[in-house]
């Protein structure tokens, strides 16, 4: 476990679980969402986000959190392990919503000054909105990645249950082997 990809739906804790690796094996963390998202909520165009991701993915380990399709071919093709946290759509739901009031009544900046809105939980484009979006899309999306031929290469590692997670992480350096 070298290049180490932490990937989920919204809410799942891909960060926080990233940043707790990152620390453990004190290796950089690389969070795709600070690279995508530029002042005021401006995406970053496809071809600069994905020369960001280059630069931030050439160092010889790293964990990476995020599932942005567009770099997943320079992310995963550098990655040699893959944690999915596939979790109950009741719990990361919940966790948006938690974790959107918190930032729009604490005014935490998230990345590049950007901080949640009341249209961030609220609205079409909602965090909530996102989620119900995008949960049955990467239920059917992730089997289908972690069987492809390119992707051969990576130890892909799937938890269920925060639980899970937790137990695993509490043990990383006895789960860690250079040879993996």
């Amino acid at each position: 476990m070298q290049r180490i990809v932490i990937v989920g739906i919204s809410g799942s804790g891909k960060t926080t679980v990233a940043a707790r690796m990152a620390k453990e094996l004190g290796y950089p963390h690389i969070e795709l969402d600070a690279l995508h998202w530029q002042p005021n909520w401006t995406e970053a165009p496809p071809e600069v986000l994905r020369e960001r991701v280059m630069e931030a993915a050439e160092g010889s380990s790293w964990v990476i959190d995020g599932n942005y399709g567009m770099v997943r071919d320079i992310v995963w093709g550098r990655a040699d392990t893959v944690l999915w946290l596939d979790y109950s759509f009741s719990l990361v739901y919940w966790r948006v919503v938690f974790r959107t009031l918190r930032g729009i009544f604490t005014g935490e900046e998230l990345w590049n000054g950007n901080r949640e809105k009341l249209t961030s939980l609220i609205g079409k484009d909602s965090m909530p909105n996102w989620v119900k979006k995008t949960y049955p899309e990467l239920k059917k999306e992730y089997p289908k990645l972690c069987s492809q031929p390119e992707y051969s290469h990576i130890k892909f590692i799937r938890h269920m249950t925060p639980k899970e997670t937790e137990a695993w992480l509490e043990n990383l350096t006895e789960n860690y082997s250079p040879k993996d």
